[in-house]
């Protein structure tokens, strides 16, 4: 080796000595490997002899080819791998590989995640009334495979059920229910309904919560709705006042029938036995009349006579002086001073001049008794 020689073929005064490499001599050596490579034989001169074989372009084309079969799968979603169109398998969560297309392709479906769609609907209700029901279905893709072959769009379909159910369900209830306390029942008996549906058409779907958002009656008909609601309202009203009425009205009716009715038995026994009593004073009687007839028909006038004048408040007076029938008016007195005794004052008290009165008519009867005894 020469004294200038550096064992690479170069002099140590070479000009180009510590200068980088040349970009095009790099790309020549890279391009010399890959033909030794590839069995590309090449001239002295570094030139090709014969073009580069295809292989290794269809060796790249088919590496990414395979590569593009690579997919991940998430905890929430389910892959469902087409062979030619047609289902060959459901894939879980994780990093899987497939034939890439056109032998094979794979649709991920979320089976966790909850969807919502609302709709509003105008039906009428068991009562020929129109109600406006805003409705708001939740659902979840729940079978992947069922979701995307059983029916054309689970979506549409799911739209025209949630649509059908709640028309049965309202078709079956009248307005009040519906716009007050049965909105809970006819959110549970809509979902029941859209539920039995999609199962029987094997969508895959399941509804997780139908809620009646809100349910009112249209704007075109809302004064005369409020006027029969005012109506409903007044005849309930009423309705409460007329028990009200009843309930105050009938036990004292009953009540008055009882003591009507324990009146009439209180009468009744009462006069069972004044007959009971007048029968058994008979017999005595009849005893002592066979005993002392004339003593007993005397006795028996007397009582008469007793009887019809103890009755009697008017007094008339034989006198044997004068010959005259007198009429003494006792009941007509008697009536007066009752009269005066019940005249009081503001207190209470009776009134001076009635007292007067009471004391003259009092001396004056006294005066006739002492009269009449002589």
């Amino acid at each position: 080796m020469a004294w200038d020689d550096q064992g690479n073929g170069k002099s140590p005064w070479d000009p180009n000595k510590g200068q980088p490499p040349d970009l095009d001599q790099i790309v020549e050596e890279w391009q010399k490997r890959f033909n030794r490579l590839f069995g590309v034989k090449t001239s002295g001169s570094g030139k090709r002899r014969k073009k580069p074989p295809l292989l290794l372009i269809g060796l790249m084309i088919l590496f990414i080819w395979v590569l593009s079969g690579l997919y991940q799968i998430d905890d929430s979603e389910r892959g469902v791998e087409l062979r030619f169109g047609e289902y060959s398998q459901t894939t879980m969560p994780g990093l899987k590989w497939h034939l890439p297309w056109p032998i094979e392709t794979v649709e991920v479906v979320n089976v966790n995640v909850v969807n919502r769609f609302k709709q509003q609907t105008t039906m009428l209700t068991s009562d020929e009334n129109i109600v406006v029901v805003d409705l708001v279905v939740q659902y979840r893709r729940a079978n992947a495979v069922d979701y995307l072959f059983n029916v054309r769009d689970a979506e549409e379909t799911l739209g025209e059920v949630s649509e059908g159910a709640i028309r049965e369900v309202a078709g079956k209830s009248n307005l009040d229910f519906i716009l007050t306390e049965g909105r809970t029942e006819t959110a549970l008996l809509t979902q029941e309904l859209i539920q039995e549906t999609l199962d029987s058409y094997g969508t895959g779907i399941v509804v997780t919560k139908v809620n009646l958002q809100d349910a009112n009656f249209p704007l075109q008909v809302e004064a005369a709705v409020q006027d029969a609601i005012k109506a409903r309202e007044d005849e309930v009203r009423i309705a409460f006042e007329a028990e009200a009425y009843a309930n105050d009205v009938v036990p004292k009716a009953r009540g008055e029938a009882a003591k009507m009715i324990l009146e009439a038995e209180a009468y009744r026994e009462m006069v069972i036995a004044d007959a009971e009593g007048e029968a058994a004073r008979f017999d005595k009687l009849l005893v002592e009349y066979k005993k002392a007839p004339k003593v007993t028909r005397e006795r028996l006038y007397i009582e008469a006579i007793e009887t019809v004048y103890g009755n009697s408040n008017k007094v008339l007076l034989d006198s044997e002086a004068s010959g005259n029938l007198m009429y003494l008016p006792l009941d007509k007195l008697i009536e007066h001073g009752k009269k005066e005794e019940n005249e009081t004052d503001s207190r209470g008290q009776p009134l001076p001049q009635s007292s007067q009165n009471r004391t003259n008519r009092s001396t004056e009867l006294a005066r006739l008794r002492e009269r009449f005894r002589q």
